[in-house]
């Protein structure tokens, strides 16, 4: 698995970042088969490594090619033939080209004739007469993915067919973890992990937010160069979460069977032990230093837990790195509750306040259950921070969190307020969306509510929706004016350039236009709040379509004019 990249690759096909040896391999044995030559390659490395995005790219290489493709499934291990059944599914009407006995030993083992069990050689035989009866028309490539689940009969006469492929133009190619015994001597190609460099480009590529330095790295070395690493623990998570590294832990990663694998190494280990791995995975940063110091304060004595050892799933080194990036989530999801408010408050009691305020308060608010003004407070002053450092994401996600610790409704509704507006500029419009409404529940003046529409107002327009989102601002900028005038006008001004995109809104915008007119001047010595003549034409109720595309033609010269604080 990888990422495409926007190299040529054969035929025209991209390259995989960081797979250029590889891709190397499958453009020779492509190019082999077609000058009538058989190829057979069993490509193995560990789960999520890149087999499957490789065998992918052998298959686009393979242009013009006949393409067979077959995959294991665990479920159907215990199924006779289920793979090869699979594979030659679209060759069956070629079946009469085949030699009686090879025949009838296939269609028996595919259930379209009745009989005993044909010897396993003849149905070898009969797959191989097949295979090279379909490449005498053009060059045949067939995939046998997952080929560690194959079922076993499958296996034998797959292997049996490999080792007899001679001047055929034919490629078998498998994808398996470890090696199934039926498959050993044949030509093979390990896929270990990506460098480095590739691995931070990937890791990159599917991050649309910058990560902490530390956390980036620590991913990184955590992933080992593991591209389905990489590529799925991001998936999930909102913008907000991946700032920071702090929304990493609740993350649904990958299949559930390769974390239980961690899970059932991680209950055998002692309890010490388990409390030092929960305390890595809670802080992101890896610093050992830091881990030690909260480890002290939880009573785990270094010593004891060196001596038992982690069975290699955390290693200290200039950095706290874990075996591979499930090990911190199963560690970190499988941890009971207590235990995890306890890690974060002696990680929140050891960090600088002076140097770290910001994750500090991070640790401090996952320490927390209750609603606590204390830390609700210092998660906005780490808000404000965030955001004067231009992190909007992570500055949503210190006021989101804020927002839950906050007891007094009016507080409330103010902080979650600021944390949708941050959330819209982050680009995270669903939980945008939730704290408007939030705001609008726990409002306790009027201010505050219409203050919850306008909040409303802008992430409809942000979405897109900007049939809806005209009126919608409309009216918020109306009842503004009662509290504040030049948010008003502002207002106004989002209003009147989202109208303008379409002749869909023109009633809209006349409605806008209008009220704007109606507004009061700007102080004297102010410039002047509105360009009315070009308002005018807009708001004019005889003004046809013809005239309306001359109101978004007028937009730029008309949005600079249009609204000035009194």
């Amino acid at each position: 698995m990888g990422a495409r990249t926007g190299g040529a690759g054969h035929a025209g096909n991209v390259g995989l970042l960081g797979r250029g040896p590889e891709c190397a391999v499958f453009d020779e044995m492509i190019a082999a088969v077609r000058t009538g030559q058989s190829r057979v390659l069993v490509v193995h490395g560990a789960p999520g490594v890149g087999k499957s995005a490789l065998l992918e790219y052998a298959e686009n290489a393979a242009t013009g090619m006949q393409v067979l493709r077959a995959v294991g499934v665990e479920s159907e291990m215990e199924l006779p033939f289920a793979t090869l059944h699979q594979l030659c599914a679209p060759l069956l009407d070629r079946l009469e080209h085949l030699p009686e006995p090879q025949r009838h030993a296939l269609e028996t083992v595919f259930g379209t004739r009745a009989g005993p069990p044909p010897e396993r050689f003849l149905v070898g035989l009969a797959v191989l007469g097949l295979l090279s009866a379909a490449s005498e028309n053009s060059p045949l490539l067939c995939v046998v993915d997952d080929a560690q689940w194959t079922d076993r009969t499958s296996a034998q006469v797959l292997g049996f067919v490999a080792r007899r492929l001679l001047a055929e133009s034919v490629a078998l190619v498998f994808g398996t973890r470890q090696q199934p015994r039926d498959l050993l001597g044949l030509p093979e190609l390990e896929v270990t992990g990506l460098n480095d460099a590739d691995a931070y480009a990937l890791l990159d590529s599917v991050t649309p937010v910058r990560l902490d330095r530390y956390v980036r790295e620590r991913f990184v070395a955590e992933a080992q160069g593991n591209p389905l690493a990489l590529l799925e623990l991001p998936r999930g998570l909102t913008l907000t979460q991946m700032a920071g590294g702090f929304g990493l832990l609740h993350a649904d990663t990958l299949p559930d069977r390769i974390e239980q694998s961690f899970l059932s190494r991680i209950e055998d280990l002692p309890e010490q032990t388990r409390l030092l791995l929960l305390l890595a995975a809670a802080e992101p940063t890896g610093d050992p230093s830091l881990v030690w110091h909260a480890a002290e304060r939880l009573g785990i004595s270094p010593a004891t837990v060196l001596a038992h050892g982690t069975d290699g799933l955390l290693e200290f080194d200039t950095r706290v790195v874990f075996r591979h990036p499930l090990v911190r989530s199963a560690v970190y999801r499988s941890a009971k509750q207590k235990d995890r408010r306890a890690v974060h408050l002696a990680l929140a009691e050891v960090i600088d306040a002076k140097a770290d305020p910001d994750r500090r308060a991070w640790h401090l608010a996952s320490a927390t259950t209750m609603p606590d003004e204390s830390v609700a407070a210092e998660l906005e002053r780490s808000a404000d921070r965030a955001q004067a450092r231009g992190g909007l994401a992570a500055a949503a996600a210190f006021l989101q969190r804020s927002v839950a610790l906050t007891a007094d409704a009016s507080r409330r509704a103010e902080r979650a307020l600021a944390a949708a507006d941050a959330s819209r500029h982050a680009g995270d419009l669903d939980a945008g969306r939730n704290l408007a409404d939030i705001a609008d529940r726990d409002a306790q003046s009027e201010y505050q509510r219409v203050r919850a529409h306008l909040a409303r107002g802008h992430i409809t327009f942000a979405a897109g929706f900007n049939n809806e989102a005209p009126p919608m601002l409309l009216a918020a900028a109306q009842r503004l004016e009662s509290f504040d005038m030049a948010l008003a006008r502002e207002t106004y001004l989002i209003a009147w350039g989202s109208a303008s995109y379409g002749a869909a809104n023109r009633d809209s915008l006349m409605a806008i236009s209008q009220a704007i007119r109606r507004l009061p001047s700007p102080k004297a010595n102010r410039a002047p709040s509105i360009s009315r003549s070009k308002v005018a034409r807009c708001s004019s109720p005889t003004a046809g379509a013809p005239r309306f595309p001359r109101c978004g033609r007028a937009r730029g010269r008309s949005l600079r004019l249009l609204c000035r604080t009194s």
